[in-house]
Parts: C-alpha cells; structure tokens; sequence
C-alpha cells in the first residue's frame, strides 16, 4: 500500500514539474506544434542549393529547417497563420563552417517567393573574378513589402550596376553594397527609399554625380560613398540630411566648394571629404558641427587661413586632419582649447608663423604632424610632451625652426629639427681697442657646433680668472 502510495506521489510531482515546464516556457511550446509552409521550405532548398551546388539536398540534411534541424545563417519567425516562415537569409562565409559559393552559383527566381524575407545577405560569396556574377534586375518589387536590410559585402566577382527596381524597396532602412565590383552610375530613383537609416556604396567603382534627391533622406544616420570614381560638387541638398550621424564620402574625384549647407548637419560625428579635388576655403559653417568627433579634410587643394573659424566651438572633436592642403596663415591658439582632441595633422601646408606652447597643454593629444610647413621660431613645448609622444610628434621639414631645451633624454629630442644656435660674439676690451670673436654656428655641423662653443666659453672664462687674479696681486701690493 505504501509502495502505490508512493509511486502517485512521484507521478504528481513529475505532472507538477512538467507542469511548470509548459507555463515557464509557453512561447518555445508554441513552436513546438508549428511547421513550415510546404512551398516555403521548398523555396528556401531551391534558393540555397543554387548558391552552394546542386550537391546540397535541403530535404535530407536539414527537414524542419526552422525547427529542430536549423540550417546556419536562417532564421525564422511564425505569423498570424501559425506556420514558419523565413526573415533571415545569410550566404556566403558568414561563418568558419558555411558552406562557400560555388563558380557556377546564381540567383534562384525562389528568392523572391520568401513573401516575409527581412534580413538578406550574401558576404565572400561571388569571389571568383573569373565567373563574374550580376545582380537580378527583376523581382525585386516582390520584396518590397517586406525587406529592411540588404547587404552584398566583400563580393569581388560581382559585377554590373545597381538594378532600378531597388528603388521598388521601400521597406529598406540598410543598403549595404560594400568592397564589390559594383559599377554604373547611382540610380535616381533610390530616393524613394525614404525608410532608410544606413546607405554604405563604399569600395565599389561608381561614376558619375550623386543624384540631388540623395539629400530627401530624413531618416539616414550613415552615409558612405567612399573609395569610388563619383565626380562632381556634393549636392547643396545634402543640407537637409537633419539626423546624418556619420557622412564619408573620401576616396572620389567630388569638386567644387564645400558646400556652407554642410553646417546645417547638427548632429554629424563624421565628417571625411578626403582624397577629392575639393577646392575654395575652410567654410565657417564647419565651426557649427558642435557634435562633430572626427573631421578629416586633407588631400584636397583647399586653402584660406585656419584663423577663420572659431575652432572651440568643435568641443567634441578627437580627430582633426587637415594634412596635405594649400592651408595659409598661423596655427590659432583655440586649437589648443580642444580639450579631446587625440590626433591633430597639419602636416605638409604652407602654414608659418611661431607655435604656441599651450599646443602640449591638451590632455588627451596622442599624435600631432606639424611637418612639411614653414613655422619660425623656437619650439616651447615641454620636454614631457616629447617623451610622450615620441615619433608621433612631427616637426621636420620646417627649416626655420628650432628648439631650446637640453633634453635628459636624446630619445625626447624632436625628430628632424636642430637646435637652436644664435650667433656668439665675445669681447675683450683693452686700453680702447677690441677684437671680436664671431661665428655663426648654424652654418657648421651641430656637433662641431656644440663643441667650438664650449671651447669658447672655456677661453672666455680662462681669461676672465686670470684677469681677477692680476687685479687680486696688484691690489695686495
């Protein structure tokens, strides 16, 4: 009797526990029961095996692709309907064991059967420049209800230009077309993707101008157009890009002014118009970017002077590259007051003038090139700022400066900039007539240098004792 006493007690206690099990976790039982759609899953095999190879049978390796066999890369969601459906497609080497793209890979019409795709990326997959690879030109607008984000990353075989139907998408929010050999012009008709927060064309082989409606995108927080072939002036709509957050487009042959709506960016962190052909002067609409965190200009032929702009408006900058211009006129002593600021280039300009000492005075600066311009004068900066930035402080190539200090280390001497060495004149005079010693000892070795001087002071001081000790004798007499 105590033995089936026992026995229902264990049974409860295993009903209990299940018990707990199924209300815990209610969602993950949810799925349990849920299948896939026949012609879903279907479409899914079709789309994979025309990537991978026909060698890949979808049906054998993986049955319940959403379910307990999932295939790496998918991800699924269930709807309304109660069946699983696909929201996620990655191919390519997302991962060490994903199965590669194969030479003779292509797009499967199935594709655009996936009716609640999302997410959709195809990264290293069109590898082979000898099999070059298009994008399809058609069926895009079968997505158009559902994709947010389409990215093609790191394809070097992949070939063509954008297809007009991408316009078609206008649930986008992520275009992603990233280091491919992606040619043509910009399609006109991308600005209809009013939906979208990220437009990445970088590293690709783009002509031509960027479209004017490129600037209707009010939702965009990152542009990036570099490392391309685009020409042209950056269009003054670009001004209306109110929540851009990061703006590059380096790497261009982009021309003309740099336009003043640029100023109008409040929120930009990211500004990098390097490597163009942009011309004019330092716009002051840049001093209006309070938020801007990196500002990289250099290797363009713009000139005009740095004392035009009020640079401590710019409180939140950590880099400002400026190197390799037509920049004139002084350094101004604001660009000390940049308080993170961590690189500071201004190397090769044709700025002159002195050097303020407060330059060594900010806190977090890691790395300064001054190098290649024309300052004067005598470097005051502190032989700690030396030792701490050692090589990354850059002052060669300015003929006509020079420093005071004798350093306790040869290790925190500026690289490339010689000593300071004024002319040395001593006087002896005597019964109304003197000689003078003169040399000017910038014109010899600074060795050779160093050491006459010091023969000289020797002398000098030789002389100068032995005069007080004949004055000392005739007085003692």
């Amino acid at each position: 009797m105590k033995s089936i006493i026992k026995s229902r007690a264990a049974c409860m206690v295993l009903v209990f526990i299940f018990h707990l099990i199924v209300v815990c976790n209610g969602e993950e039982d949810e799925t349990m029961g849920a299948v896939m759609e026949k012609r879903e899953q279907e479409a899914l095999y079709f789309v994979i095996q025309g990537f991978v190879g026909k060698w890949w049978n979808g049906s054998d390796l993986y049955p319940d692709p959403c379910g307990w066999t999932p295939i790496q890369g998918v991800s699924c969601d269930i709807f309304d309907d109660g069946y699983w459906f696909v929201t996620e497609l990655n191919i390519g080497l997302i991962h060490e064991n994903s199965p590669s793209c194969v030479l003779n890979m292509e797009f499967s019409p199935h594709l655009f059967a996936l009716k609640h795709l999302k997410r959709l990326s195809f990264v290293k997959c069109m590898v082979h420049r000898s099999h070059p690879v298009t994008i399809p030109t058609e069926d895009w607008s079968a997505l158009s209800g559902s994709l947010e984000s389409l990215e093609f990353r790191s394809n070097p075989g992949l070939i063509g230009e954008v297809p007009i139907s991408f316009g078609s998408l206008t649930s986008l929010q992520s275009l992603v077309l990233l280091e491919n050999e992606i040619s043509g012009e910009l399609p006109t008709n991308l600005g209809n993707l009013v939906n979208l927060k990220r437009l990445v064309f970088s590293g690709n082989r783009f002509t031509g101008q960027v479209p004017l409606n490129f600037g209707s995108f009010g939702q965009l927080l990152i542009m990036d157009l570099s490392r391309n072939s685009l020409s042209g002036n950056l269009p003054l709509t670009f001004g209306g890009l109110n929540s851009l957050l990061k703006l590059d487009v380096s790497n261009n042959e982009f021309e003309g002014d740099i336009p003043n709506e640029i100023g109008n960016l409040r929120n930009l962190t990211l500004l990098d118009l390097s490597r163009n052909k942009f011309a004019g002067v330092l716009t002051k609409s840049l001093q209006q970017l309070s938020s801007l965190r990196e500002l990289v200009l250099s290797r363009n032929p713009i000139s005009g002077s740095l004392m035009n702009l009020e640079w401590h408006n710019l409180q939140s900058l950590i880099i400002l590259d400026l190197s390799r211009m037509m920049l004139e006129d002084r350094v101004p002593e604001s660009i000390s007051e940049l308080m993170g600021l961590r690189f500071l280039g201004l190397n090769d300009n044709n700025l002159t003038g002195e050097l303020s000492p407060k330059l060594a005075e900010m806190p977090n600066i890691t790395a300064m090139y001054l190098n290649g311009n024309n300052f004067t004068g005598k470097l005051m900066l502190a032989e700690s700022f030396y030792a701490k930035l050692g090589r990354r402080f850059g002052a060669w190539d300015n003929p006509n400066l020079c420093y005071t200090f004798n350093f306790s280390s040869t290790s925190h001497v500026p690289f490339g900039v010689k000593q300071c060495q004024g002319l040395v004149n001593l006087y002896a005079t005597k019964a109304g007539t003197s000689s003078k010693l003169e040399g000017n000892v910038n014109e010899v070795p600074l060795s050779v240098a160093s050491g006459e001087h010091r023969r000289n002071e020797i002398s000098y001081a030789y002389v100068v004792n032995m005069m007080l000790l004949l004055l000392f004798m005739a007085s003692s007499k």
